[in-house]
């Protein structure tokens, strides 16, 4: 079984998770910038972030036969911080990077105009790069804010196959297909969907245009959901085709629109900067 996580923050993962990926079958995956958690209190702290998404991260996946890539972008939340926005300014030299297969995280936190205008800005430079785009849907009122999210989406110049609504769920899920962008779930315990209901989800709207994803973080998750809704797509009925499809093959359709993806892993370089993953020598 092959595995692409196409939602996955492996800077708040350990070296032991991507073990634990590779043995399930995880082969490729992609990284979305995100909020750390904390306030960040300047841009140069972007791009410290950015240059490690684009540099340690695939080294540090390669050791484990993972192939790495990154979206990057001005996150929702932090969109609403003068201190941060200037962020926006400086992505285009981020966006020619070859690691970097779409511009993402973006879309709506708490749906204010900042926000209107990062995710009006981010859509019109992935436009201008010929880049996808990864939308992270609201936690807090879901629907209205699917619902922005494409009217901003019809407003841009980035064709809506080209555009991933990300954090789906039962209450969103007619409304994003129906828009003809692609549909992203999030198997994440307690707050997002989990396996069986994915299931269902699938039974009932087919598996064009749908992925599935991790989305594990710094809180409480799971790097192996993936797999999980494999095995429970299997357990349901699904055929090991249908499993390949909705965690592989439309992963690789949706971001291979950037025509970046690298998915074979040369041997890795033992050092990255003078330094490896092995603390305290070899």
């Amino acid at each position: 079984m092959r595995i692409f996580d196409p939602h996955i923050h492996m800077t708040s993962r350990t070296t032991d998770d991507y073990r634990a990926m590779y043995d399930a079958g995880v082969r490729a995956l992609v990284e979305p910038s995100f909020w750390l958690g904390q306030p960040r209190t300047s841009p140069a702290s972007f791009f410290d972030y950015f240059d490690a998404l684009l540099g340690w991260e695939p080294f540090r996946a390669s050791q484990y036969g993972i192939a790495h890539h990154c979206t990057l972008a001005l996150n929702p939340k932090e969109a609403n911080d003068p201190r941060c926005t200037p962020v926006l300014d400086a992505l285009p030299r981020y966006l020619v990077k070859d690691g970097v297969v779409a511009v993402g995280e973006i879309g709506y936190d708490s749906m204010t105009p900042a926000e209107d205008t990062a995710l009006a800005t981010q859509l019109q430079l992935a436009a201008e790069h010929g880049l996808p785009a990864l939308v992270h849907t609201p936690h807090r009122d879901k629907l209205a804010g699917l619902h922005r999210t494409i009217d901003v989406v019809r407003e841009s110049d980035l064709a809506p196959e080209l555009v991933l609504l990300d954090h789906l769920n039962e209450t969103t899920v007619k409304v994003a297909v129906d828009s003809g962008c692609w549909a992203g779930f999030s198997i994440y315990p307690d707050t997002k969907m989990d396996e069986d209901r994915m299931v269902t989800i699938l039974r009932n709207h087919g598996t064009d245009k749908i992925l599935v994803n991790s989305a594990a973080d710094w809180g409480r998750s799971d790097p192996l959901k993936t797999r999980k809704v494999a095995d429970a797509m299997l357990k349901a009925g699904f055929t090991e085709d249908d499993v390949d499809k909705v965690l592989w093959r439309n992963p690789v359709a949706f971001y291979g629109q950037s025509g970046r993806l690298q998915l074979d892993i040369a041997d890795p370089t033992p050092l990255h900067e003078g330094n490896s993953i092995l603390r305290g020598g070899e």
